[in-house]
């Protein structure tokens, strides 16, 4: 019995010294786990912290460099016309207000010129300066202010570059804290003329400094060159106080000298400075360009604070490791519930996705052939966006027995694109309802969307307006690739000028084209998810395998070409994702009448410069008409007359518009219609020149009509859709 009791209590006594071990193990474990984690929160916490200090000096040295771009690329866009004024001094002083007035962020600007350049005035350098609202013009070329001597005028002329100047407080300019930036110029003849200068209040960088928020309690200082305070939350020290003097006030003087040095030195990196049994750590960067530099001073407790107050509690490492295990249970599941959440809202957002898919689909033609009553035009078009939604569009509808269609490729992919893609077709509609002309609907095009593209995306676009009568093709592309033309057993490329994409400059100007289709000949419309897409070894479909397959389909019905095409591309591509949207486009003419008339378009700008194109204009309607030169001069004459009076009348002083001058040939007549969207104006109404008079007694004016009607068999005007529109008649 004994024997058997020891034997409990010995299995007790174990059990309980293995107890104990476990609990041992279990504590010392979590004690261990709980120093290799602070050691490497730790660790974690200083890597993170340097990198969370160089995104935020990297973000701010960007910020400042922005601003220092945009000053520079002001000034650089103004040399040339520096240079063009530099003998019309008066022009000078235009230069720096349209500088100040343009540009917010430059308060002051003046072109002083090189002592002696000019004759006139041996010193001479007007400034413009911005003061509250209203815009002051002075003069720098003063006796209390020597500009010649001036940093900011030496030093560029020295270099012969841009200097961004010393911080300095300028009393003969804009009497403010500021930096200037100076561009030297030199005339045609490559002499130094004048330094043309832009002055940027530090109240900007003062901002920017203090945007940093990297901790509560950090605050970032800026360094000039020289190693003065450029901006600091202690305003008392800007500009009073160099970093040198307050390293004097330090307990660890040494190390605030260094930091002093290797940021002067444009050095990167970070460093410890010790003051009143304080810790601070300094991360430091330079802003190459200007030579200044700019550090985050973090104090020691922000970084650090939190985990070495939890080193203090060691001895509550098993209970800390058992709340952990709880936190890590509740996060599991809180991370579940949150991921079955993300998968919701992503099951929800696909729905939502095929819906606006439906919409954008929903937008284009998409019943093939469209115009089955009609036997003169046959087409088909397909389009495959990479993602649900896409950026490609294209769009027909025929309005008085013509054609308008289009196609284009936004920039960009997905619902962006796709928004766009809608603004861009709905546009389209809109503008090609009143408007026959392709140059005048992409100009509308590009206007609209330019002025409202803050996302700075744009659009290629090609356009064009097929006269189903006669087969007269006009067209204008924007950025878009080239259609390729199809006749008999050929492919080639249209001809067509590349203008600039949509929605990138709001006055961009584009070219109008023309050629003429025949019986049986097509285009082939494409975007670059054609020619761009890629196999899995990246090689690309290109323009040579595209054109000998369009080559190959060109006898084939509309369909059969855009299917055999996909296919070819199916092939190439193989298992590789489609990489970019995908459309197609096919229009073939089938008008096999004899057309009764032709057509004949010339666009002019309101500038007398472009009459002399008139001429070949009325030269190429001589030749396709047969008329004799007698007859051609006298055309030429009645339409110059015509032009001469929109371009005089029709829009305001020193505006922009357009003359758009159609030529219609028959076999018994010549019309000619000449429009423009300018102010209202009939010809017709002014009275004509009495020609019996003698000319000292005739009154100005007159006689362009006289001339006109003389030479033209039928005059008339009217006001439609906004246009003035003067229609004339020649019988041949």
């Amino acid at each position: 019995m004994n024997n058997k009791k020891q034997e409990q209590s010995d299995a007790k006594r174990a059990a309980a010294w293995q107890g104990l071990a476990l609990v041992l193990v279990a504590a010392l474990t979590l004690e261990a786990t709980s120093l290799i984690q602070y050691y490497f929160s730790r660790k974690g916490i200083e890597e993170e912290t340097l990198a969370l200090a160089q995104s935020e000096l990297e973000s701010t040295g960007l910020r400042i460099t922005g601003v220092m771009d945009q000053v520079e690329t002001v000034l650089q866009n103004n040399v040339w016309t520096v240079r063009e004024c530099l003998t019309r001094p008066d022009s000078l002083k235009a230069t720096a207000i349209r500088v100040v007035e343009d540009n917010p962020v430059i308060i002051g600007s003046t072109v002083a010129m090189v002592p002696g350049y000019l004759r006139r005035y041996p010193l001479y350098a007007p400034y413009a300066v911005r003061e509250a609202d209203t815009l002051r013009v002075t003069s720098l070329a003063t006796a209390d202010y020597d500009y010649p001597s001036q940093p900011w005028f030496t030093k560029p002329i020295e270099s012969d570059e841009g200097y961004w100047s010393e911080p300095y407080w300028d009393e003969g300019g804009g009497n403010v804290l500021m930096t200037t930036f100076s561009l030297p110029i030199r005339d045609k003849k490559g002499r130094l003329a004048a330094v043309l200068t832009a002055d940027v209040s530090l109240d900007w960088m003062s901002e920017i400094i203090g945007d940093i928020d990297v901790y509560p309690h950090a605050y970032g200082v800026m360094l000039s060159r020289e190693g003065q305070i450029m901006a600091s939350p202690a305003e008392t020290l800007v500009m009073q106080t160099s970093m040198r003097e307050i390293a004097t006030r330090f307990d660890d003087s040494v190390s605030v000298s260094d930091l002093a040095r290797s940021m002067q030195d444009g050095q990167t990196g970070s460093t410890s400075i010790h003051n009143k049994k304080k810790v601070s750590h300094v991360f430091y960067a330079p802003v190459k360009r200007a030579g200044w530099s700019m550090c985050i001073v973090v104090p020691h407790e922000e970084i650090y604070g939190n985990i070495e107050r939890i080193g203090k509690i060691v001895l509550l490492l098993q209970v800390l490791g058992i709340l952990m295990i709880i936190l890590i249970i509740t996060a599991t599941v809180l991370s579940q519930m949150h991921m079955r959440e993300i998968a919701d809202r992503k099951n929800r957002i696909e729905n939502e996705l095929q819906v606006a898919r439906g919409i954008q689909m929903a937008m284009i033609p998409k019943i093939f052939p469209p115009y089955p009553e009609r036997g003169d035009i046959d087409m088909f078009a397909s389009l495959t966006p990479a993602k649900e939604v896409g950026g490609d569009l294209y769009d027909f509808y025929i309005r008085d027995d013509k054609l308008f269609f289009c196609i284009g490729d936004v920039s960009g992919k997905g619902v962006p694109a796709s928004l766009v893609m809608a603004v861009t077709r709905s546009l389209f509609r809109t503008v090609s309802g009143h408007e026959n002309s392709p140059q005048r609907i992409v100009s509308t095009m590009n206007s609209s969307m330019s002025e409202s593209n803050e996302t700075s995306m744009f659009v290629t676009l090609f356009v064009g307006v097929l006269d189903l009568l006669n087969g007269h093709l006009r067209y204008c592309n924007a950025g878009h690739n080239a259609p390729l033309l199809l006749s008999g057993d050929t492919a080639v490329p249209l001809e067509v000028a590349s203008n600039i994409a949509l929605g990138i400059l709001p006055d961009q100007s584009f070219c109008e084209q023309e050629t003429d289709l025949k019986y049986g000949e097509g285009l082939f419309l494409y975007t670059d998810g054609l020619t761009e897409a890629e196999n899995e070894s990246h090689q690309l479909f290109g323009e040579s395998r595209m054109m000998r397959e369009a080559a190959r389909n060109t006898g084939l019905p509309v369909r059969e070409q855009v299917e055999r095409m996909q296919a070819r591309i199916s092939e190439h591509v193989g298992s590789a994702p489609q990489s970019d949207d995908l459309t197609m486009l096919v229009i073939k003419y089938m008008n096999t009448k004899e057309p009764d008339a032709a057509e004949r378009h010339l666009i002019l700008h309101n500038d007398i410069q472009q009459i002399p194109q008139l001429a070949s204009f009325i030269e190429q309607i001589a030749d396709e008409s047969g008329i004799d030169q007698s007859l051609a001069m006298s055309l030429n004459l009645a339409l110059e007359e015509a032009v001469t009076n929109v371009i005089c009348y029709a829009y305001p002083e020193g505006s922009d518009g357009l003359v758009d001058i159609e030529a219609i040939i028959r076999h018994d007549r010549l019309d000619f219609i000449v429009s423009d969207s300018g102010t209202p104006f009939d010809p017709t109404e002014v009275a004509q020149a009495d020609v019996s008079l003698d000319v000292n007694e005739r009154p100005i004016g007159g006689l362009g009509v006289f001339l006109i009607r003389n030479i033209m068999n039928e005059v008339r005007y009217e006001r439609k859709d906004g246009k003035n529109i003067l229609y004339m008649t020649k019988k041949l």
